[in-house]
C-alpha cells in the first residue's frame, strides 16, 4: 500500500508541476499498485480527481482568475457528457474501458510533445459553439475512462475561448472538478447495479495526498523548465499508454 500512496503523491506532483496531466495516473496507480477492479478504479479516480482539481482551483478563484463564461459553456455540457459517458460505461468491458484510456495516454503525451499554446487573443469568443461542443466531448471520455483532460481542456479555452493561459488554468481546473462529480455521481448508480462499492476511505486519503503533493509541484514548478519536463512525462506516457494497451487488447482477444 506504501507504493499506491506514493503513487497519490506523484498524482498531485505532476498536477501541481505541469498543471495538467497528473489525473491521467490515477487509474494506473489504482488498477496496478492498490489492485482494484478496472470498473472501480475509474469510478473513484473521479471522484479523487475532482476532490484535487476543486482544492486546486481554490487559489484562482481567490485571485479572480477563472473566467466563468466559459465554465458555463464548457462545463455545464461536461457534466452532460461525463454523466453520459458513466451510464455507457456499463455496456463496456473493464478491458475495452482500459484500452481506450491508453489511447488517452497516448494522445496526451502527443499533446504534451507539441510546443506551448499560442495565445490567439479574444477574437475567438464568439464560437461559443465549439467551446460547447468540445466540453460535451471532452466530459464524455471522462466519465468513459476517468481522466479530469485537463491536457485537453486547457488548449480549447486558449484557441477556441479566447482565454490567456492564467485564465485557462484555474478555469479548467473547475470545470475539470464539476464534471467529474457528475460522472462520479453516476458510477455510484453503475457500480452499486454491478456490486461494487465505492471505497471511500481510499479516495479521501488519496485525495488528501494528492492535495499536498499538488501544492509541493506547484511550488517547485517555478524552478523547473517546463518544456522539457512535460516531454520527459510525454514518453513515460507512451511507455505506459502502450503497455496497456497491449494487455488489455490482449485480454479482449484472447
Amino acid at each position: 500500500m506504501y507504493m499506491a500512496w506514493l503513487g497519490a503523491l506523484l498524482v498531485g506532483l505532476v498536477l501541481g508541476l505541469l498543471g495538467s496531466g497528473g489525473s491521467i495516473l490515477t487509474v494506473p496507480v489504482l488498477v496496478y499498485l492498490v489492485g482494484e477492479p478496472n470498473k472501480l478504479a475509474i469510478a473513484e479516480s473521479l471522484g479523487i480527481v475532482t476532490l484535487i482539481s476543486f482544492v486546486g482551483a481554490l487559489p484562482f478563484v481567490y485571485r479572480g482568475q477563472v473566467s466563468w463564461r466559459n465554465v458555463f459553456l464548457f462545463g455545464l455540457p461536461g457534466m452532460v457528457g461525463a454523466y453520459l459517458g458513466a451510464y455507457l460505461s456499463k455496456f463496456m468491458p473493464g478491458a475495452l474501458q482500459l484500452a481506450i484510456f491508453a489511447g488517452v495516454m497516448l494522445l496526451a503525451a502527443a499533446m504534451m510533445f507539441r510546443r506551448t499554446i499560442p495565445d490567439p487573443g479574444q477574437d475567438h469568443t464568439r464560437l461559443y459553439w465549439k467551446v460547447m461542443l468540445d466540453g460535451f466531448g471532452v466530459g464524455l471520455l471522462t466519465g468513459i475512462v476517468g481522466v479530469g483532460g485537463g491536457f485537453l481542456i486547457v488548449p480549447a479555452l486558449v484557441l477556441l475561448g479566447g482565454l490567456p493561459m492564467h485564465l485557462a488554468i484555474g478555469t479548467s481546473l473547475f470545470i475539470i472538478s464539476v464534471k467529474s462529480v457528475s460522472g462520479f455521481v453516476k458510477y455510484i448508480d453503475v457500480l452499486s447495479q454491478a456490486g461494487f462499492s465505492i471505497h471511500w476511505d481510499l479516495v479521501l486519503i488519496f485525495s488528501a495526498i494528492g492535495i499536498v503533493g499538488s501544492f509541493i509541484g506547484g511550488k517547485v514548478g517555478s524552478y523547473v523548465p517546463q518544456a522539457r519536463l512535460k516531454r520527459v512525462f510525454a514518453v513515460f506516457l507512451v511507455l505506459m499508454g502502450v503497455v496497456i494497451l497491449w494487455q488489455n487488447v490482449a485480454s479482449m482477444v484472447g
